[in-house]
C-alpha cells in the first residue's frame, strides 16, 4: 500500500521540542502519535466474563476499567495490574449493553443498563475487603423504560444524574436525589415523570417527511466542553443535537408528545432522502473538544460532521439542495457563462499543475497512475491526502484535477455509495472550473450508475459542448440517446398492449359486477373510498428487524445460520390507516391528513458530512461503536463484523492501522484518557488491551485472531461486499414465513429466540 508522511511529524522532534514549546497540548499530541499507533499490538487479554462483552468504559483518571456482558456481570478491572478487581452479579435478567462510572464519586458509584429495560446503580464501597465475585444489591433501581436500554450518559462534574436512552423512544433523566426506585411502589412505569426526550413520534423516513414513527434510540452522548448539548441517534439516519436548557419540563409516558425542536440534525446528504430508512445509527459521540460529531451507521460507513454551529466551514443543506445535487443540470445561461470563461486563461496564481511544488504534483501524478492500473484504493488515498491534508498548499488547477481524478476513481472502485462521493467531487470541480468538460463527463457517468439517464444526457451534452471533438464524450451522448429511445419505444409498446387488454377486460359477467359493488358498499360503511384505494394489497406489511448476536450464537453467520435474539416490528398498512380515526369514530383519509401535515411541516436544515471512514463492516450488531482516539481526537477507530478494528486519520480519512481483535465481531473501542492504550471488546468473552509494544511499525496487527501479514485491501473489499448484500442474506424470507401477522399487535416488538433448521 502507498505510504507518505503523516501531518503530526516526527515524534522525536516533538519530544525534543516539548521543553521549548509552550503550548499545553504537546502531551496530548504525543498520546496518539502516528508512530505509536503503527506500533499498536496486543498487550493483554482480560479474562473474567462468560459472555459477549457489550460495554467498556474508563474512569476519569484512567486507573479503572468497567465492563458489562451478556452474562449480566459488571466487572471492574485495574489498569495498572491488568487484573480483575470486582465481579458484580448485577441482578439484570438480560444482556448488559452499557456501563459507566458516575463522575465525582471517587469511582464508587457505577451504573448499568440492560436488555431487561432496567437501569441499576451500585456502590462499590460495599465490596471493599470482600471476594472478587459478589452479589451486590443495587443502590437505586429504575424500571421506567419499556424496551431495551442501549446507552447511558453522564455529565462531567455531576454525581447526581444519569441519562438512559432506550429503544422505547425515550431518553430519561434519573436523579439519584429524588429516590432509589422508579416507578414508586404501586405505580406503573407510565407514571414516571422523568422523560427528558420523548421521541416516540420522532423518527423520519427522509428529510422531507415529518417525524411520525417511533425513534428507537441506540446511542446518546453529552458534550464534555458544553454539557448542555445532548446528542442522540437511533433507528433513522439522522443524529439529533439538543440543548438541554431549551427542552420542556420532564414528562411521563402516559401520552405521546410531539418531539421537541432540536438544535441541529446531522446526516450525510446522500443518506437523507432514502424514502424508507434502512440505515439506523449504532453510535453517536462528541469529539473531546466538542467541536465535532462522529456517527456510525448500520449497513454503512462512519462519518464526521461539524458541531461548532458558529463556524463558517459548517456544511449545511436543505431539501432543495438534496434534489439539486443529483437532478439539476446546468442551464443554458450557466453554459453561456462558462463558455465566456473559455477565452480567459484559467487563473491559478502560479499554481498550475506544471508549476506546483514537487510533492503535491507527485501525489496527483501517483493518483492518475493508480487510475490507469486499476489501483483505486491507493489512488483515492493519494487524492485524500491532497484535498484534505494539503489543501492549503495547492491552487485551483491542482484541486480541480484532483477532484476529477478522485471522482473517476470512486466510480471505478464501486464501494458502497462511492457514486455519491463522486457526485460531490464533480459538483466542487464544476464550481472551480465551469468551462472544462471533465467534471461534467464524470457527473454523467455517476448519474448513469444511478440509473438517471435523462439527467446524465444533460450533463453529457454539456461536456460535449465544451469538448466536441472528444471521442469518449461523443460516444456517451450517442449511447444514452439510443438507450432512452429504446426505453421510450418499449413504453409505447407496453401502453398499446395495456390499452388492448383494458378493452378486452371491459366485458365482465353481471355476477362479477354485483360482487364488486357489494364489496365496495360494505367497505364504504367503514371508510371513504380514498382510503380503500390507498393500497391494492390490504395484507401488505412493512417489516423492520434487527439482530443482536450474543455469545457463540453468532458464529454461523457466514454459513447462513442466524442465531440469537431477534426483534420484529410488523406494520399492517390497512391497520395503520385505521389508526387515523377522528374522536367520533369516523375514519379520516390518510392521504388528506398526510397532505395537510406535509403542507404545515417545514423540513429542517441539516449538517452534512465533512469526512468519511471506510473499510470496516457494520451490519451484524446494533451496538458497534466509532470513537475518537486521544485527547485531541486526531484519529478515528471503529470495530467491525470481521473480527478486526480499524484506525483512520481523522483529517484525511486515511487508513492507519487494522488490527485483528476478535474471533467474530469487535463492537467496543475505548481509548485510555491519557495513555496510548486502547481497550476493545466484542463477541469474545475477553477484553483486549492494546499498546505500542511492537518493535516494527506496520499497518496490520494480528492479535489473537489473525496473521500479521493479512491482506489489508482484501479484508476491506470483503467488508464492502458484506455491506452491499441485500437484507435477505441476513434474514431469509423462509424465516419470516414462520411468523403470522395475527400473532403480533400492530407496532409492537416481540423478542424471541430463533434458529434456522
Amino acid at each position: 500500500m502507498a505510504s507518505w508522511n503523516f501531518s503530526d511529524g516526527n515524534i522525536n522532534n516533538l519530544i525534543e521540542n516539548r521543553y521549548i514549546d509552550v503550548r499545553q497540548d504537546t502531551n496530548h499530541r504525543l498520546q496518539m502519535h502516528s508512530s505509536l499507533i503503527k506500533r499498536l499490538s496486543l498487550e493483554k487479554e482480560l479474562e473474567g466474563h462468560q459472555g459477549c462483552v457489550n460495554a467498556i468504559a474508563w474512569n476519569s483518571k484512567g486507573s479503572l476499567l468497567i465492563s458489562g456482558s451478556d452474562d449480566t456481570q459488571v466487572n471492574i478491572w485495574s489498569y495498572t495490574s491488568k487484573s480483575l478487581l470486582h465481579s458484580i452479579d448485577s441482578g439484570h435478567t438480560a444482556n448488559i449493553f452499557c456501563t459507566k462510572f458516575v463522575p465525582e464519586t471517587s469511582d464508587e458509584l457505577v451504573v448499568s443498563g440492560a436488555g431487561d429495560a432496567e437501569v441499576r446503580l451500585f456502590n462499590l464501597s460495599y465490596l471493599h475487603g470482600q471476594s472478587t465475585e459478589e452479589t451486590l444489591e443495587p443502590l437505586a433501581l429504575f424500571r421506567c423504560h419499556s424496551r431495551r436500554v442501549k446507552k447511558l450518559a453522564v455529565e462531567v462534574g455531576n454525581p447526581n444524574v444519569v441519562w438512559s436512552a432506550s429503544e422505547d423512544g425515550t431518553l430519561r433523566q434519573h436523579d439519584f436525589r429524588e429516590g432509589s426506585s422508579c416507578p414508586p411502589s404501586g405505580s406503573s412505569h407510565q407514571e414516571c415523570r422523568n422523560i427528558l426526550l420523548d421521541l416516540r413520534l420522532g423518527a423520519k423516513k427522509s428529510l422531507a417527511d415529518p417525524p411520525k414513527q417511533c425513534l428507537a434510540l441506540k446511542s446518546c452522548d453529552i458534550s464534555t466542553s458544553r454539557p448542555h448539548q445532548l446528542l442522540v441517534g437511533g433507528s433513522d439516519a439522522f443524529a439529533r443535537l439538543y440543548d438541554r436548557r431549551m427542552l420542556p419540563p420532564l414528562t411521563s409516558s402516559e401520552k405521546r408528545m410531539k418531539p421537541p425542536t432540536c438544535v441541529n440534525y446531522f446526516c450525510p446528504m446522500h443518506l437523507s432522502d432514502r424514502g424508507r430508512s434502512t440505515l439506523p445509527l449504532t453510535h453517536v459521540t462528541f469529539s473531546p473538544n466538542g467541536e465535532e460529531v462522529l456517527v456510525s451507521y448500520s449497513g454503512e460507513h462512519v462519518y464526521l460532521m461539524d458541531a461548532n454551529l458558529g463556524s463558517k466551514n459548517v456544511l449545511r443543506y436543505s431539501v432543495e439542495d438534496v434534489s439539486q445535487q443529483v437532478n439539476s443540470a446546468p442551464t443554458l445561461s450557466e453554459m453561456e457563462t462558462a463558455q465566456d470563461l473559455i477565452a480567459k486563461p484559467f487563473q491559478c496564481s502560479n499554481d498550475s499543475i506544471g508549476n506546483c511544488n514537487h510533492p503535491t504534483r507527485e501525489l496527483l501524478e501517483a493518483a492518475e497512475k493508480c487510475l490507469e492500473r486499476s489501483d483505486y484504493f491507493n489512488g483515492i488515498e493519494a487524492c485524500n491526502e491532497l484535498l484534505d491534508g494539503r489543501i492549503r498548499e495547492i491552487g485551483p488547477a491542482l484541486e480541480y484535477g484532483c477532484l476529477c481524478t478522485r471522482s473517476a476513481l470512486f466510480l471505478k472502485r464501486k464501494w458502497k455509495n462511492d457514486v455519491h462521493m463522486a457526485i460531490r467531487d464533480c459538483k466542487k470541480a464544476q464550481r472551480i472550473h465551469p468551462s472544462s468538460y471533465r467534471a461534467y463527463f464524470c457527473m454523467a457517468e455517476a448519474l448513469l450508475e444511478l440509473g438517471k439517464h435523462k439527467e446524465a444526457l444533460e450533463y453529457a451534452m454539456v461536456a460535449h459542448h465544451f469538448a466536441p471533438s472528444n471521442y469518449q464524450v461523443s460516444e456517451m451522448v450517442e449511447n444514452i440517446k439510443q438507450h432512452l429511445a429504446s426505453v421510450e419505444a418499449a413504453e409505447n409498446n407496453n401502453n398499446g398492449l395495456s390499452k388492448s387488454e383494458s378493452r378486452k377486460g371491459k366485458s365482465r359477467s353481471s355476477s362479477d359486477v354485483n360482487y364488486r359493488q357489494e364489496a365496495n358498499s360494505d367497505a364504504s360503511q367503514d371508510c371513504p373510498r380514498s382510503e380503500r384505494e390507498d393500497s391494492d394489497i390490504e395484507e401488505e406489511m412493512e417489516v423492520d428487524f434487527e439482530t443482536s448476536i450474543s455469545g457463540d450464537e453468532g458464529r454461523d453467520i457466514e454459513s447462513g445460520i442466524l442465531r440469537g435474539s431477534l426483534n420484529l416490528r410488523f406494520h399492517r398498512k390497512a391497520d395503520s390507516a385505521r389508526e387515523k380515526h377522528s374522536p367520533n369514530g369516523s375514519c379520516e383519509s390518510p392521504s388528506s391528513s398526510s397532505q395537510n401535515e406535509n403542507l404545515t411541516y417545514e423540513p429542517e436544515v441539516v449538517i452534512d458530512m465533512k469526512q468519511r471512514y471506510v473499510g470496516h463492516c457494520n451490519v451484524g450488531t446494533d451496538i458497534k461503536q466509532a470513537s475518537f482516539l486521544g485527547q485531541n481526537g486526531e484519529y478515528i477507530a471503529s470495530g467491525s463484523d470481521d473480527g478486526r478494528w480499524f484506525i483512520w486519520e481523522k483529517k484525511t480519512g486515511r487508513l492507519v492501522k487494522m488490527l485483528a481483535g476478535d474471533e467474530a465481531v469487535v463492537n467496543c473501542v475505548q481509548c485510555h484518557p491519557f495513555d496510548c492504550t486502547i481497550a476493545t471488546s466484542g463477541i469474545d468473552n475477553t477484553i483486549k488491551i492494546w499498546s505500542p509494544q511492537s518493535e516494527v511499525p506496520s499497518i496490520v496487527t494480528g492479535g489473537t485472531a489473525g496473521p500479521e501479514t493479512a491482506d489489508v485491501l482484501s479484508a476491506m473489499e470483503t467488508n464492502q461486499r458484506k455491506l452491499l448484500r441485500n437484507r435477505e442474506h441476513v434474514l431469509p424470507f423462509e424465516l419470516l414465513e414462520r411468523f403470522r401477522m395475527h400473532d403480533f399487535a400492530e407496532g409492537t416488538l416481540h423478542p424471541f429466540e430463533c434458529a434456522q433448521s
